[in-house]
């Protein structure tokens, strides 16, 4: 896999927040071992040293991530996130062509833990998740469809476990899809708009940055 663009954009900032573009292959916050300390948390850092992380995407998804500037907006936004007053849009590109324009899954998910980090459904212990997605377009020559994915929950792995049960995993996804959707320069999935009130002036707030693929 070619080396991925670590640089991270900011798109809306003030005292009390940053929203920024986290680039595919970059991790949210550190992992374990020294190979695993660069991530976004810790470029952004040095230069804001009071930012918080009050959510995630995974490694190899890019897009929007809040970045909360201290405690008080870190708990602000936090309860939004409990109380599910943040909307998210992704966009992704999944193989194969879906047959139809909308629809939803309502599949609950748990951690398959022989598997880790690796995501299952399971109807007897997992946790309630639930997406939306709307064909945006499809590409009948390269067999892919274009879709909006609007989380409603937000458990590990969503998006990327709910689009491989109906057939049609994003291409891309080292964890979820087989050839040929699995080989891909990077996994085609961006978080692309958020939307959320302002911690300290109450407004509502939105941005967003299409995707690159």
């Amino acid at each position: 896999m070619p080396e991925q663009d670590h640089s991270v954009a900011i798109l809306w900032q003030d005292e009390h927040l940053l929203v920024v573009n986290k680039p595919p292959g970059l991790l949210t916050v550190p992992g374990r071992g020294p190979d695993k300390q660069d991530c976004l948390i810790n470029r952004l850092l040095p230069t804001y040293p009071n930012s918080r992380i009050v959510h995630r995407l995974d490694q190899p998804t890019s897009g929007l991530v809040i970045v909360p500037q201290g405690y008080e907006a870190l708990k602000h936004i936090g309860r939004q996130f409990e109380q599910r007053q943040v909307s998210k849009r992704y966009v992704a590109v999944l193989g194969g062509l879906l047959a139809s324009d909308e629809g939803e899954v309502n599949l609950p998910l748990i951690c398959d833990w022989p598997n880790r980090p690796r995501q299952m459904v399971d109807h007897a212990v997992g946790k309630a998740a639930l997406t939306r997605y709307r064909v945006i377009g499809r590409e009948m020559q390269m067999q892919r469809t274009r879709v909006a994915l609007t989380p409603v929950t937000g458990r590990s792995h969503q998006l990327r476990v709910h689009m491989s049960s109906l057939g049609h995993p994003i291409i891309g996804d080292g964890l979820y899809a087989e050839p040929p959707w699995q080989d891909a320069e990077r996994l085609l999935l961006h978080a692309e708009t958020i939307g959320f009130t302002h911690p300290i002036s109450g407004e509502p707030l939105a941005v967003s940055c299409p995707a690159a693929f």
